[in-house]
């Protein structure tokens, strides 16, 4: 499932490999650009990156996301098995680059 969107001026671009993400995930990346807007940052554009390796127990969840911002991008990248924590630990990884470049 790719989708594009534009959420207060900034283009979404998710793309995920044999994956159907549903409502809630896509609420999450909404609230994730929110907190990412908080801080300060003058976002272009967000690229999320969903993955999944294996099946049943030994699926391995792969999120990267990109945050294009004026100067260099910033990208994180986190491995899991839960989509909303993952969504969040690159928010924070990315905020704490945002951060560092100011």
């Amino acid at each position: 499932m790719n989708y594009t969107e534009n959420y207060r001026g900034i283009k979404i671009d998710v793309q995920s490999v044999n994956l159907d993400l549903n409502p809630s995930i896509q609420e999450e990346i909404r609230a994730s650009i929110d907190k990412l807007i908080k801080f300060g940052a003058d976002i272009n554009a967000v690229d999320l990156y969903f993955k999944s390796e294996g099946h049943g127990s030994t699926a391995v969840c792969t999120l990267g996301m990109r945050v294009g911002i004026p100067g260099p991008d910033v990208f994180s990248e986190e491995k899991g098995d839960n989509w909303v924590q993952l969504l969040k630990s690159v928010t924070d990884k990315n905020i704490r680059q945002v951060q560092k470049n100011k």
